[in-house]
């Protein structure tokens, strides 16, 4: 099961992530994602769990915890949009 973890604090890392959701189960990934210019979080990540149940669980649990100051955003993660492509300016 894919799981989004939003309003995640910006010194938040992903070994933090996976010790909090691996009290509900195996952990197949995290990863937070990160402005490409910057590398700075963008408050938000995905955690990927083995077992549907044990993603269900840790929605239920973690949803709404604070987690270093902010409530966290948890629930299952819906699939990607596609976008059409625009192209960006260079900043000068």
């Amino acid at each position: 099961m894919n799981i989004y973890v939003g309003n995640l604090p910006y010194k938040a890392s992903e070994d933090e992530l996976r010790n909090m959701f691996e009290s509900f189960g195996d952990v197949s990934s995290v990863r937070i994602i990160t402005d490409h210019e910057s590398g700075r979080s963008k408050g938000f990540a995905f955690v990927e769990m083995a077992n549907d149940e044990q993603g269900a669980a840790a929605i239920e649990e973690l949803n709404g915890v604070d987690f270093i100051g902010r409530p966290l955003t948890v629930n299952e993660a819906r699939p990607r949009q596609e976008r059409p492509r625009t192209l960006r300016r260079r900043r000068t």
